[in-house]
């Protein structure tokens, strides 16, 4: 989807945008990226491997650069699972990208509905939702059962609420990082 240029660009426009903000700046002023369309885009923040913020967006309000920029700047200071991030700490941290293709619904059940690596999923049921990143099973060894109950917890629901009526859908993701 993205050239190495294009992904190392947004890298660094992520990184500019949350320095930016953490010195009470402005976001930085950027040109007509020529970036292709995406579904959603997630920015993930890590210090020495350990999560320190994650946040993005499963439908995009804006041209992609720009929802980049935006969720830099809120993982670093608005995932209510942290305090917010400091001016010390970003030397330290390490940036990850994750863009989102199309939501497909999908039947949990079938062996072949999704794949560990390749997919992140979303469950919803009401007015609950969680999403977990494709990488998040890989870097915690789940198999397919596991990262549907985790989604499952992560969106509010019992570990099994896949079988029991929660929808649940399928997203192919691009993800880089420095």
């Amino acid at each position: 989807m993205l050239a190495e240029a294009q992904r190392q660009w947004l890298l660094r426009v992520a990184r500019e945008a949350i320095e930016r903000h953490l010195h009470g700046e402005g976001d930085p002023d950027l040109p007509d990226s020529g970036l292709p369309d995406a579904s959603g885009v997630f920015v993930t923040i890590k210090i020495r491997g350990e999560l320190r913020g994650c946040l993005g967006v499963l439908e995009m309000r804006a041209p992609l650069v720009d929802e980049v920029v935006r969720c830099a700047r809120d993982s670093a200071t608005l995932d209510p699972r942290f305090l917010p991030l400091t001016a010390d700490e970003l030397p330290s941290a390490t940036i990850d990208i994750s863009i989102l293709g199309p939501l497909e619904e999908i039947d949990p059940a079938a062996a072949d509905a999704f794949t560990i690596g390749r997919h992140g999923l979303v469950v919803e049921q009401g007015h609950r939702r969680g999403l977990l990143l494709p990488q998040v099973a890989v870097e915690w060894g789940w198999t397919s059962e596991e990262f549907l109950a985790h989604t499952c917890r992560k969106a509010g629901l019992p570990a099994d609420g896949w079988r029991k009526g929660a929808k649940v859908f399928r997203f192919d993701a691009e993800v880089f990082g420095e």
